[in-house]
């Protein structure tokens, strides 16, 4: 199984464009073999949709990665060296990334991140669910970023 985790707090502005992306899959007809969640701020609670998936493709809003709307693959490794080394209230998707390896139920997936910068405007959201699918079936994709 292939799973796209939307990820964020749809009542923030600067922090709604994963369950953006998500309702936008959900409103489409997704290719077989992929699953759309919608993660919310879960945090840890994620490793149920993790564990025992093929490829895992996190969205996400991020910051400092790129220019404002732009959408992003984002190298896991390095978006987990930004984790706190305690779980704490506000551990998030770095956190899971770092601890992903060693507490995962099996192998654990390969894992893509769709990262948007600052606050999603349509097209970046469309952009990304665009994206998203692409990484979730393994098509590839020009240079990592859209």
């Amino acid at each position: 199984m292939k799973r796209i985790v939307c990820i964020g707090n749809r009542y923030r502005p600067e922090d709604d464009a994963g369950p953006r992306v998500y309702s936008l899959l959900r409103g489409s007809a997704l290719p077989d073999g992929v699953e759309a969640i919608d993660g919310g701020m879960s945090g840890l609670d994620l490793l149920a949709s993790v564990e025992r998936a093929e490829r895992v493709v996190f969205v996400d809003c991020v910051s400092g990665f790129g220019r404002a709307g732009e959408v992003l693959v984002l190298d896991p490794e390095e978006v987990a060296t930004a984790a706190s080394p305690r779980y704490d209230h506000a551990a998030g998707l770095p956190y899971l990334l770092r601890v992903l390896p060693a507490v995962c139920d099996g192998p654990a997936p390969e894992v893509i991140i769709v990262g948007i910068e600052g606050r999603a405007d349509g097209a970046a959201v469309a952009a990304a669910a665009e994206l998203a699918l692409k990484l979730a079936r393994g098509e590839p994709v020009r240079g990592g970023a859209q």
